[in-house]
C-alpha cells in the first residue's frame, strides 16, 4: 500500500516527483524538477470536472475510471522508466494521485503520495519564504544596462560562488525589454524556485545577487530581499558604451525579436525626451539597432543608474571601471574576498 507523506517530510532534492495533473496545470505551477506524467489531459479533465458539477461526483468518478483504464498500460510504463523513490501528486491530494498511487501499487511500483498535494506545497513555500532568515552577508552587482551583470553572475555561480540568480528565477532579465526571446515565470513558479534556491546557500558564507527593483518581469520580489539588497555591499560596475551595446545586440538578438523591441519600447517612449524617443522611431524602421542602443543608454538607463548610486552610502559600495565583461570579471573575482573575511579564495 502506498503511503502518504506530509509535505514538510519531502526532500526536494531526494525523491522522484511526479505530477500527475493535467499538462495545463503542471506549466501553471508544479514542484520545481517534478515531472508530468498526467492521469487526464486537458480536454479529458474538463469532461470529468463538467460531470462532477452538473451531475454528480459518482458520475464523474466512473467515467474518470473508465478513461484512465484505458491508457493505464501506457501510464505505468512511463512510471517503469523512472528511477529513485517516487512521490506522486495532484492538486488537493485527492483521486487523481490516490488513482496514480494505487494502481502502481497494485503493479509493484512503490510509490508515496503528497498530502494536501501542490496546494499544500504552495502554502508550504509562502510560510518558507515569511519565515526565512538571510543570514549570509549579502553583495549586490550593480551597474548601468549592458556592463555583464548576469553573465559575470552566471560564470561566478558555474565557479562554485554562492550566487542567487533572480533572473534567471524569473526567467527574465528585468528591464521593459527583459521577456525579449523569453517566456517569463509566474509568481508561484518564482516563489518555488526562490525558496529551493535560498535553502541550498542558507549555509553559505555569502550571498551574491544582482540589483533588481520590486517587480521584475510578472513578479513580485519579496520584502525581505528587498531589505537585503538595501543593507548589502554594492559593487557598481562602469563600462564603455560601445561595449555595453555589443554585449546586448549578442544576448537580446533584436534583429530576431523586432516587433517585441517595438512593443517593449512604446511602453517607455512617454518617459524619454521628445526628440530622442522621435529618433529612435526613425531608427527603428531601419533597424539600426546600435543607434537605439546608444541613445536609450544615455538618455534613459543611465539617469536611473546615477540615481541608483546616489542612493547608497560611501562606506558600502564601490566601483570597478573595467572595459569589457570579462575584464570585470576577473575584478569582482578578486574583489570579493577582500570584503569578506568569511570568504575562502576559490
Amino acid at each position: 500500500m502506498f503511503k502518504d507523506l506530509p509535505i514538510d517530510q519531502c526532500d526536494l532534492e531526494k525523491y522522484t516527483f511526479v505530477d500527475v495533473r493535467s499538462p495545463s496545470e503542471y506549466r501553471e505551477m508544479t514542484i520545481p524538477g517534478s515531472l508530468n506524467i498526467p492521469v487526464f489531459d486537458d480536454e479529458e479533465r474538463a469532461e470529468v470536472g463538467t460531470l462532477y458539477k452538473q451531475v454528480s461526483k459518482e458520475v464523474a468518478t466512473d467515467r474518470g475510471l473508465e478513461i484512465f483504464s484505458g491508457k493505464l498500460p501506457r501510464f505505468i510504463n512511463e512510471f517503469k522508466k523512472l528511477e529513485g523513490e517516487i512521490v506522486v501528486f495532484c492538486w488537493r491530494g485527492g483521486m487523481r494521485s490516490k488513482a496514480a498511487a494505487t494502481f502502481l501499487d497494485l503493479m509493484g511500483i512503490g510509490t508515496s503520495r503528497i498530502m494536501g498535494g501542490v496546494k499544500a506545497y504552495r502554502h508550504w513555500v509562502l510560510k518558507g519564504l515569511e519565515n526565512i532568515e538571510m543570514k549570509p552577508a549579502s553583495f549586490v552587482l550593480n551597474g548601468g544596462t549592458g556592463t555583464g551583470k548576469t553573465a559575470i553572475l552566471k560564470r561566478l555561480h558555474r565557479e562554485g560562488y554562492p550566487v542567487l540568480d533572480i533572473e534567471g528565477l524569473a526567467n527574465h532579465r528585468g528591464s521593459i525589454f527583459g521577456e525579449i526571446g523569453l517566456s517569463a515565470n509566474n509568481q508561484k513558479t518564482f516563489d518555488s524556485l526562490l525558496l529551493r534556491e535560498l535553502m541550498k546557500k542558507k549555509e553559505s558564507s555569502f550571498l551574491l545577487f544582482e540589483a533588481e527593483s520590486k517587480r521584475i518581469g510578472k513578479v513580485l520580489l519579496p520584502d525581505f530581499l528587498i531589505h537585503e539588497k538595501e543593507e548589502a555591499f554594492h559593487i557598481f560596475i562602469e563600462m564603455p558604451i560601445k561595449e555595453r551595446v555589443n554585449h546586448i545586440l549578442e544576448e537580446y538578438r533584436l534583429h530576431e525579436h523586432h516587433d517585441e523591441f517595438v512593443k517593449a519600447f512604446r511602453t517607455i517612449k512617454r518617459r524619454i525626451h521628445s526628440p530622442i524617443a522621435n529618433e529612435i522611431e526613425g531608427e527603428l524602421k531601419v533597424g539600426n539597432y546600435e543607434r537605439i542602443l546608444e541613445l536609450l543608454i544615455e538618455y534613459y538607463y543611465d539617469p536611473r543608474y546615477l540615481h541608483m548610486w546616489n542612493q547608497y552610502p560611501e562606506d558600502r559600495k564601490t566601483t570597478v571601471k573595467v572595459n569589457s565583461i570579462e575584464e570585470g570579471y576577473q575584478e569582482i573575482k578578486k574583489l570579493l574576498p577582500e570584503k569578506s573575511p568569511l570568504v575562502s579564495n576559490h
